[in-house]
C-alpha cells in the first residue's frame, strides 16, 4: 500500500471509560476529512473518565493506535486526545481592553482573551479551553470576528473550561508512554459537538448530551456559541452494574445483555425471553425482556432528571429551542429517546457523527462521536501549535506576548 502524505493526516484519540478509539483522518485538498483508519480496544485503566491504572491504559492506547496505523497504512506520531471526568469545571468570564490603533488586530484579540482568563481558579485546576462566545466593540454586541473592525474599546465574553491538572497530566503521560505527542487535549462534549450538531442547531439553541461508559457530558449552545458545560458521573457502567446486581449475573454477561436486549422504557420491553447466565456453577435462568427494562429504566430516569436539573440550573432551559441531542455509546439504548422526551418535555434526537467521508458505515455510530469530532477539531486548529503540559513554556510565551502588547 502506498504510504500516505503524513502532513495531511490528523489523528483523534478518544480515551473513554469503556473503550479507546483511535481515528485517522486525511484532509483532502477541498478541506474535507476522509476517515482512513479506525482502531478500537476495550479500555481497562479508567474509571469515570479518569486514569486509575497507567499500565493498562497505555496498553489499551497502544493496541487501538496500532490497529488504526495498520488500517490507514501510516505511522502515527501525534494525536488530539479527548478528556472527560467529573473533575471538569466551567465558568463564563468577561474581559475588556483598549484597541491600540483604533482598528482591531490579532494582538488586541489576544490581549482581551488574556484579560478574560484572569479569573481565580483553584491551584489544582488548569485551563483546558478558553472559548470565545462574542466580542463587543464600543457597546456593539454580537460580533463573531472582530479583526479589522474600527473602535476604541474591545470586550470579550468567553467560556472557560478547567480540569484537574493531575488528570490531564496522567492522560498525557499515558499517550507519551506510547511514543506519541499530544497536539491538544479537547473536552469530550466539545469535540462531540463538532461531529453531531448542525450550525443552525447551535444558533437556535441546543443541549448536547454525550452518554459514555463512565460519565455523561452536557454542553449547551445558544447563538452559535457554547454557554454551559457540565459532567454527571452516571453513565452506561452504572446501568451494567444494576443489571449484574439485580439479575445476579457476572458483569461481562450483564454488559452483553444490556447491549443486545436493553430497553430504557419498560412499556416497550416486550415478553421476549432472555437467557441470563448465573454466578458460579448455577444453571442459567430465563427472564423476560420486560424484567430487564424494569431494572434499566429507573437508572436512566435518574440520569435524565439530573441532566434536566443541570440544564435548569444553568438558566438556559428556555433558550434551547433546538431541543436535546443524545450521543455516545450508551445513547443507542432502545426506548431512550422516548424516555428523554418524557423527562425533558422537548424534542430529542439521536446524534451520529457527520461531516466526514470514508469508512462511513463503521463510524456512523454515536459511540464514535468524540473520535470524529476530534478529527474535525484538529482540522480547524491544525496551525495553532502544540499544547504544553507540565512545563513552563506556555507561561513564558504568554508573558512575552503580554510585554510586547503593552510596551
Amino acid at each position: 500500500m502506498a504510504k500516505r502524505n503524513e502532513k495531511n493526516l490528523v489523528v483523534g484519540l478518544d480515551i473513554g471509560t469503556a473503550k479507546v478509539a483511535a481515528l485517522v483522518g486525511e484532509i483532502k485538498p477541498d478541506d474535507t476529512i476522509e476517515v482512513v483508519g479506525i482502531g478500537t480496544h476495550p479500555s481497562r485503566g479508567l474509571k469515570k473518565g479518569v486514569v486509575v491504572d497507567i499500565e493498562s491504559t497505555v496498553q489499551s492506547i497502544q493496541r487501538a493506535v496500532e490497529e488504526a496505523e495498520l488500517m490507514a497504512g501510516c505511522e502515527i506520531h501525534s494525536v488530539h486526545a479527548g478528556i472527560a471526568g467529573s473533575h471538569v469545571r466551567s465558568l463564563n468570564s468577561h474581559g475588556i481592553t483598549a484597541i491600540k490603533e483604533h482598528e482591531v488586530s490579532q494582538a488586541d484579540v489576544d490581549r482581551v482573551i488574556d484579560a478574560a482568563r484572569a479569573v481565580a481558579i483553584p491551584a489544582d485546576q488548569k485551563i483546558l479551553h478558553i472559548l470565545p462566545q462574542e466580542f463587543i466593540i464600543d457597546d456593539q454586541e454580537g460580533i463573531r470576528e472582530p479583526i479589522g473592525m474600527c473602535g476604541v474599546r474591545l470586550e470579550a465574553r468567553v467560556h472557560i473550561v478547567t480540569g484537574a491538572a493531575s488528570a490531564a497530566q496522567n492522560v498525557v503521560k499515558c499517550i507519551r508512554r506510547c511514543g506519541l505527542e499530544v497536539d491538544d487535549l479537547v473536552l469530550g462534549q466539545l469535540s462531540s459537538s463538532y461531529a453531531v450538531l448542525a450550525d443552525d442547531e447551535k444558533e437556535l439553541g441546543v443541549c448536547l448530551v454525550d452518554i459514555g461508559g463512565g460519565t455523561t457530558d452536557l454542553a449547551v449552545f445558544t447563538d452559535g456559541a457554547i454557554r454551559h458545560t457540565a459532567v454527571i458521573p452516571i453513565a452506561g457502567d452504572q446501568v451494567t452494574n444494576d443489571i449484574a446486581v439485580a439479575l445476579r449475573t457476572p458483569t461481562q454477561h450483564a454488559e452483553e445483555i444490556k447491549i443486545r436486549f436493553g430497553c430504557a422504557l419498560s412499556a416497550k420491553g416486550g415478553i421476549e425471553d432472555i437467557e441470563v447466565p448465573s454466578i458460579g456453577e448455577r444453571p442459567a435462568r430465563q427472564l423476560s425482556r420486560q424484567t430487564l427494562a424494569e431494572v434499566v429504566e429507573p437508572r436512566f430516569e435518574e440520569l435524565l432528571s439530573l441532566l434536566r436539573n443541570e440544564l435548569r440550573r444553568s438558566g438556559f432551559e428556555d433558550l434551547v429551542a433546538g431541543g436535546v441531542v443524545l450521543t455516545g455509546g450508551s445513547a443507542k439504548m432502545d426506548g431512550l429517546i422516548d424516555l428523554a422526551e418524557e423527562v425533558f418535555h422537548m424534542p430529542v434526537r439521536l446524534g451520529a457523527p457527520q461531516y466526514v467521508t470514508g469508512l462511513a458505515d463503521s463510524i456512523a455510530d454515536p459511540a464514535y462521536s468524540t473520535g470524529v469530532g476530534l478529527l474535525i477539531y484538529a482540522r480547524e486548529h491544525r496551525f495553532a501549535g502544540r499544547a504544553e503540559f507540565g512545563d513552563r513554556a506556555g507561561v513564558w510565551a504568554r508573558m512575552r506576548k503580554w510585554f510586547t502588547g503593552n510596551f
